[in-house]
């Protein structure tokens, strides 16, 4: 942001003055930095902006735009501005930009692209067959293919002539009639050979790719498992639909991280910028929740209101319970964090249930067997007797031990419910713990102060 609060003002007077003088500043800015300066312009004069761009630095610019920031200037600079504008889009963006306008906007503009670039509006169609989060919605047909025919010196001839239709090529796809796939040709292993060889004698045919309706988490994984590049698309009859690049990973694994902390957070997710969404957007995500868990509160004072005669009986057992209830709440939240990185990262699986519950008992046994120690002391420290140390040592073993069993066994639950792990957001899991935490608590109080009473006839129980 700090480029575009540095040149913008001198930009906007370009713009008012001789908008033309505009396109001499472009090999100076690169296009992520131009987009934060057409975010700081308003609708208007953001859209004469990108209007006044050569259409395909335009497009790069556009690209980096929000959402909801494409749909208003689209409306703003017209359906041939836009159209001329969006042909020059990589073609998955271009399809992803389509997908969110509304049909009064989505098919006049559609219907102005085909007569600017049919082929780019029919991949636009073609695209939109599959859902954004999938394989098939994150694709791209742009791509440079050959024949296994050809000789190695045919095939760079090939890659020449078409170069200009890709952002980039890492590797060649060797591809038979019918469109199906035989194998791939990295970039390097092309100029290594000699120019009379035959592609097929050279070409990779063991290809790692995925099917269109594959989720684009799924896809993340493989990409990352195989250190893929570009990751190829295709039917289930072995048909080269698109490639999947991994610029667009980048972008899937920002969203799904974004997504899960918010998630974490006990909010809906929310896709726009902070300042960008409305008020009402943000009541409307963060309120179910936070009524949830508000009402999840209730079973806390029911919880206490039960116990209210071992309170009364030794005004101590107070003083404790909310170092209790953070133990709990906390190693809850530790062993949910770390089950569901290691779902995502797929290190385990909802299967794994029975592994993953031994492990976190193991660990509530050895951490709440620590804070044992260092809560009783603390008890005993303030003088507040043997019976009340035993008690919060018995009961902190206890809540970290149903913490940590709790944390670590929601995530896969959900899993298995075919739900994202996130929703076991920290507040809840920590709401949960606390009811249970102090049922456990007084519980055991309870049960001291009758035995008390029963050694003691002087000493009674409400």
């Amino acid at each position: 942001m700090q480029l575009s609060r540095l040149i913008g003002p001198e930009l906007e007077q370009i713009l008012r003055e001789n908008p033309s003088e505009v396109r001499e500043l472009l090999d100076e800015i690169h296009p992520a930095d131009f987009a934060d300066i057409v975010r700081e312009l308003d609708d208007q004069r953001a859209g004469a902006l990108l209007v006044e761009l050569p259409p395909d630095f335009a497009a790069q610019v556009f690209e980096h735009l929000e959402e909801p920031q494409q749909e208003t200037l689209a409306e703003e600079m017209g359906l041939e501005h836009t159209a001329r504008l969006t042909s020059h889009m990589d073609a998955d963006d271009r399809a992803d930009f389509f997908s969110v306008l509304p049909p009064a906007i989505g098919a006049p503009l559609l219907e102005t692209l085909e007569k600017v670039d049919p082929e780019a509006a029919e991949e636009v169609e073609e695209l939109s067959r599959w859902p954004d989060t999938s394989a098939g919605g994150l694709m791209t047909t742009e791509l440079v293919s050959v024949r296994p025919g050809l000789t190695i010196g045919q095939a760079i001839a090939e890659v020449r002539r078409r170069a200009h239709e890709v952002d980039a090529v890492d590797r060649v796809f060797v591809v038979a009639d019918g469109g199906h796939l035989e194998g791939t040709l990295e970039l390097l292993e092309l100029l290594r050979a000699g120019e009379t060889v035959p592609v097929s004698d050279v070409m990779q045919r063991n290809v790692i790719s995925v099917p269109p309706e594959l989720d684009q988490e799924e896809v993340a994984d493989v990409l990352a498992k195989y250190d893929l590049v570009t990751l190829p698309v295709v039917d289930q009859r072995g048909t080269l639909l698109g490639v999947i690049t991994s610029d667009d990973i980048l972008d899937v694994v920002r969203e799904e991280h974004e997504e899960d902390v918010q998630r974490m957070g006990a909010v809906q997710p929310i896709d726009e910028g902070y300042f960008a969404a409305s008020l009402g957007v943000y009541v409307r995500k963060r309120a179910p929740w936070l009524l949830v868990l508000f009402v999840g509160g209730f079973f806390t004072t029911t919880a206490m209101r039960r116990f209210d005669g071992a309170l009364a009986a030794v005004a101590s057992l107070s003083f404790y319970l909310p170092l209790l209830i953070s133990a709990g709440g906390n190693s809850g939240s530790q062993s949910s964090t770390l089950v569901i990185r290691a779902l995502a990262t797929g290190d385990i699986e909802a299967r794994d249930w029975h592994r993953v519950l031994l492990r976190e008992l193991a660990q509530g046994l050895i951490l709440g067997s620590m804070l044992a120690a260092l809560g009783a002391t603390r008890v005993l420290a303030s003088g507040d007797g043997l019976e009340l140390a035993l008690v919060v040592a018995a009961t902190l073993v206890c809540i970290v031990v149903m913490g940590c069993v709790v944390g670590g066994m929601m995530p896969l639950a959900l899993s298995r419910l075919g739900l994202d792990p996130a929703t076991s957001s920290t507040p809840f899991i920590a709401t949960l713990v606390d009811v249970l935490g102090i049922v456990i608590y007084l519980g055991l109080a309870t049960l001291l102060l009758e035995a008390v009473a029963r050694a003691h006839p002087v000493v009674g129980v409400p």
